[in-house]
């Protein structure tokens, strides 16, 4: 590799190397787009873990580690001669000044619903010249997490009109979700599959209250993760310190010990 290249420029031919059929890394030549999905969500999911915890230098290396695995495609699809690294940053560059025409050209718009609507038109138009489904949910990928997803399905019929303009009905709707779960749970022979539909439908009326206060659902079920997480720890710390063992305490010692770690962390906010 050349002193003269760019960082870029050293990557994609790194990831060349080790493809190289005759020297390459055995595991990377094994890979296809298939197997390499999953590597690129976890590390989606590690990029957005370090800027949580705001370790900045987290956030550059797993950056990086990200940015891999979009030179990795690349490489796939330039040995495949569907497309090369080139094509794809020519592609998002065409497609984000095409998508700006207020930054990009002379076009204004009066506000950002407008800019949003534009944004909206010009998705449009892309599906349809490429022939694929017109549908406003078309291309919300199936992938994402079920409570992101929900909530994008959700924002797109907004963005139609198919929505409640007042919080009362959203409220509603979740009440009546939670009974329609008892009833199939208190059920002499409840039936399972309709226990998880009607689980299903609560959990979708939650994201849609969750949109309604402006709150993203994966975010907050996220941090209430993450909250349970360290109080229980606190949990099992103390017990511990009270020289117990966790499987012995009843539950009602445990919950005990629960309200004083919250009371103990409320205090120090």
């Amino acid at each position: 590799m050349s002193k003269s290249q760019r960082p870029i420029e050293q990557l994609v031919e790194i990831m060349a190397k080790l493809r190289d059929p005759q020297n390459g890394c055995p595991w990377d030549l094994k890979q296809t787009f298939a197997t390499i999905v999953p590597h690129t969500l976890e590390e989606a999911y590690e990029v957005a873990d370090a800027i949580e915890q705001q370790n900045w230098d987290d956030v550059r290396e797993e950056l990086g580690d990200l940015l891999f695995q979009v030179i990795f495609y690349s490489q796939l699809g330039k040995e495949q001669g569907l497309f090369d690294f080139d094509d794809v940053v020519q592609g998002i560059n065409e497609k984000l000044t095409r998508r700006h025409p207020h930054v990009f050209s002379d076009t204004e718009f009066a506000c950002e619903a407008d800019i949003n609507a534009n944004w909206e038109a010009e998705k449009a138009k892309e599906r349809s010249a490429k022939g694929e489904d017109s549908s406003v949910l078309a291309n919300i990928p199936r992938a994402l997490p079920a409570l992101t997803r929900a909530d994008k399905i959700q924002k797109r019929c907004a963005k139609h009109g198919f929505d409640w303009d007042t919080l009362g009905p959203v409220v509603d709707k979740v009440q009546e979700e939670i009974e329609e779960v008892m009833e199939e749970v208190i059920q002499v022979s409840p039936d399972q599959a309709k226990i998880e539909e009607e689980m299903g439908d609560l959990l979708f009326a939650v994201a849609n209250f969750s949109r309604h206060v402006q709150v993203k659902p994966e975010v907050a079920l996220q941090r209430a993760n993450q909250k349970f997480e360290r109080r229980f720890r606190e949990v099992e710390k103390t017990v511990l310190e009270r020289g117990k063992r966790l499987d012995d305490c009843s539950l009602d010692y445990l919950d005990a010990i629960w309200d004083e770690v919250k009371k103990n962390e409320l205090k120090t906010k």
